[in-house]
């Protein structure tokens, strides 16, 4: 009897404990990003930075015991494509957890899929308030990138300061467009009284002719121009513009969001960037007054591109999945619930410094660098000089 009674102990023991097989299995992180078309140039180096911190965690034996693999497909910055793409990881692959997506009708439309499956979600880059509004806030959920809202209120602060009265737009005709642009409109009249918005152009995402939209634009005389056209487009709108005066009608005094200022736009432009137009990036590997950490990484990153210049893009991801491993450290799992909770208030030693996501609303206090572009003769592209990171807290509220 009194065996019997300890080979039902043992056996129950047996059934909590996973098979050795399980523990070995690797942790998978589906990976949706645009990695074709006009938005590769910002989603291909995402994936690349992710990658890396992948290939480094894995190096000391990754997590929980278990190795990180990451399965990347093409979103094609297409809200429909990402949906899919996200469902098949989800349902196919089995992944554990969603990192990714890069425009903002893809991240709210791929937070559905995760929390109709109760899989967290990671957003490193969509910055639309809609992805974490009251209304469509759930608890697998979770952003690195700065918000509409926090993007908008910085260039506002920044385009209070100018001499200049009569202010025009310029952004795409969907979320993120709409969002940062009302986010600058409303800043800019609460802390500059008397400027004046004397025009708005809404071209489509994606749009091939922006002509007709620069001629109105000019037709109304503005002092300086807002815009929220950013990666290839904002090469394809620039090369149409210059020619027809645009920046000179302004004396440059257009201030982009969507990282027009970037390491990847204006090495993708080269000669053919407009220099002097202002602009904004989440990282520059010539940062001269970054933390030390920044150093360490961009060496570390340069490495892994062979590239002296790299990427700005590879941070977001590269923190996405900072954010996660030591989500599930601190859990102590990879179930999805409990790894939620844990990155309520989460706190990671980033190479940007600390970061913090807010459990009220899952939201990183993500930062941007801001600055006017010049040329350098160290670089054979433009470079913002000088250039400002802009704490974004007060504005998150």
């Amino acid at each position: 009897m009194q065996r019997r009674t300890v080979l039902i102990a043992i056996l129950a023991l047996l059934l909590l404990v996973p098979p050795a097989a399980d523990a070995q299995k690797p942790i998978k992180v589906g990976f949706p990003m645009p990695l074709s078309g006009p938005a590769a140039l910002y989603g291909d180096p995402a994936l690349k930075g992710a990658q890396l911190f992948v290939e480094e965690i894995n190096a000391k034996g990754g997590v929980l015991g278990r190795k990180i693999e990451l399965l990347a497909r093409d979103s094609k910055a297409n809200a429909d494509e990402a949906v899919r793409v996200s469902r098949e990881l989800i349902l196919k692959e089995n992944v554990d957890f969603l990192v990714g997506t890069l425009t903002s009708a893809e991240g709210p439309a791929v937070s559905v899929v995760a929390k109709e499956n109760k899989v967290v979600f990671i957003a490193p880059i969509p910055k639309t308030d809609q992805l974490t509004a009251p209304d469509k806030l759930h608890p697998y959920i979770f952003r690195v990138a700065a918000t509409t809202t926090m993007e908008g209120r910085s260039i506002a602060e920044i385009v209070a300061k100018w001499n200049v009265k009569r202010i025009a737009t310029i952004s795409f005709d969907y979320a993120y467009g709409q969002d940062v642009t009302r986010a600058f409109v409303e800043h800019i009249k609460r802390i500059k009284p008397g400027v004046e918005i004397v025009d708005q152009q809404w071209p489509k995402l994606g749009e091939a002719d922006y002509t007709p939209f620069i001629n109105a634009q000019m037709a109304k005389k503005p002092d300086a121009v807002f815009s929220s056209i950013w990666g290839g487009h904002f090469l394809t709108f620039s090369k149409q513009a210059k020619p027809l005066g645009y920046f000179d009608a302004i004396k440059y005094n257009l201030i982009g969001a969507g990282e027009i200022a970037s390491p990847e736009a204006t090495k993708a432009m080269g000669a053919e960037y407009p220099v002097g137009v202002w602009g904004n990036s989440y990282d520059a590997f010539y940062w001269q007054d970054a933390p030390p950490a920044h150093r360490d990484y961009t060496a570390r990153l340069s490495k892994f591109l062979k590239d002296d210049a790299p990427s700005s893009w590879s941070i977001q991801t590269y923190m996405a999945m900072q954010f996660l491993v030591e989500a599930i450290k601190k859990a102590g799992s990879t179930d999805s619930d409990k790894v939620a909770k844990a990155l309520l208030g989460l706190t990671v030693d980033t190479p940007h410094g600390k970061l913090t996501i807010r459990a009220k609303d899952h939201q990183a206090n993500r930062g941007q660098l801001y600055g006017q572009t010049a040329r350098d003769p160290k670089y054979p592209f433009a470079i913002m000089k000088p250039m400002t990171y802009v704490d974004p807290t007060k504005f998150m509220d």
